[in-house]
């Protein structure tokens, strides 16, 4: 949609006129005319990129590898991994056969009925998608997943050797008096990963906390920061099915992807808020819109699959905005 792109590199302000696909493409021919050692930052353009000239079905084909891919993610060596990411989450357990199965589920909260039948089965390798309007349920549907809430009708059923880490929205945790690097290490000189351990500096390093960066107090970040400490915080606990809530928001674009390649390697099921739409197609293999009316419908495939389903489903009336409706929960 854009019309100009503003870039903030190294102290400069670096305007261009085009979308964010374009803008791509002279970024990356600017990288290379300037000849500076900037690896990093050309293997994520190079990464984008290789992302906007795949096909759809090219897509849809790595979201569904990605479904096979989980006895090959599990035996893949952490310390391999922890060497070449630049975000690591480390794995938990091996899944059994059911990680979240609902059948029928229903929640409403006085005499409003959030979402109502709602159906489905969340696979071991999955990268399930949620989006919504605010106050739809999405994240009301974490509280169940975590027993934090109890539906109201219908059956949740949590498999025997799942471990959930969840990743809440509540920023307000974090200490404003500590340090980041205190915060995110604990004092501590190292971080368990799964089972290895890394230096607590160069894993703050990967959440683009460097230098005199690790020394700041919380309580004097900005929003994207906070979130970035309280990511680097929660993903160090081991889980085998990761709940994402809104993770994406503030994020600068070199953490965001690092993040998404992380989420992507991550031997496991995820399921994530987002209203990041080019985040969700990148990454999604399942989709779970609530769409109003307290109805949510569960598709297999990313964002951009499910947009061309809601239109042949709805038709016109996928265009048209409006206000979420609910119904009348009847107890």
């Amino acid at each position: 949609m854009a019309g100009w792109i503003l870039e903030l590199d190294r102290g400069q302000g670096i305007p261009w006129q085009g979308n964010y696909s374009s803008w791509l493409e002279q970024k990356e021919q600017r990288l290379t005319l300037e000849e500076k050692s900037e690896t990093k930052r050309k293997r994520t353009l190079e990464r984008e990129l290789e992302w906007i000239r795949m096909s759809p079905r090219a897509r849809q084909a790595k979201g569904k590898a990605r479904l096979n891919a989980y006895e090959q993610l599990l035996s893949e060596d952490t310390a391999e991994k922890i060497e070449r990411a630049e975000i690591y989450i480390p794995p938990g357990p091996r899944l059994g056969d059911i990680v979240v199965e609902a059948r029928g589920l229903r929640k409403g909260y006085g005499d409003r009925l959030l979402f109502d039948d709602l159906t489905f089965t969340l696979p071991r390798g999955g990268i399930v998608g949620v989006i919504g309007p605010n106050g739809a349920g999405k994240t009301t549907l974490f509280r169940l997943i975590t027993g934090q809430e109890q539906p109201d009708g219908g059956t949740l059923r949590i498999g025997e050797t799942v471990q959930v880490g969840y990743v809440d929205q509540n920023r307000d945790a974090l200490a404003p008096d500590k340090s980041v690097w205190d915060e995110i290490s604990g004092g501590n000189d190292e971080v368990v990963l799964g089972k290895r351990t890394v230096k607590s500096r160069a894993y703050a390093s990967w959440f683009n906390f460097r230098g005199a960066d690790q020394q700041k107090k919380v309580g004097s970040l900005s929003g994207g920061e906070r979130n970035r400490v309280h990511l680097a915080k929660l993903l160090k606990r081991g889980c085998n099915l990761l709940l994402l809530d809104e993770p994406t928001n503030d994020l600068d674009v070199d953490t965001l992807r690092a993040l998404e390649d992380a989420i992507l390697a991550f031997a496991g099921c995820v399921v994530v808020i987002s209203h990041d739409r080019w985040f969700l197609d990148r990454i999604a293999t399942h989709m779970m819109a609530f769409e109003g009316d307290s109805h949510v419908e569960w598709f297999q495939g990313n964002y951009q699959d499910y947009e061309a389903d809601r239109h042949r489903r709805l038709g016109a009336e996928a265009d048209r905005p409006h206000r979420i409706k609910y119904r009348k929960l009847v107890r």
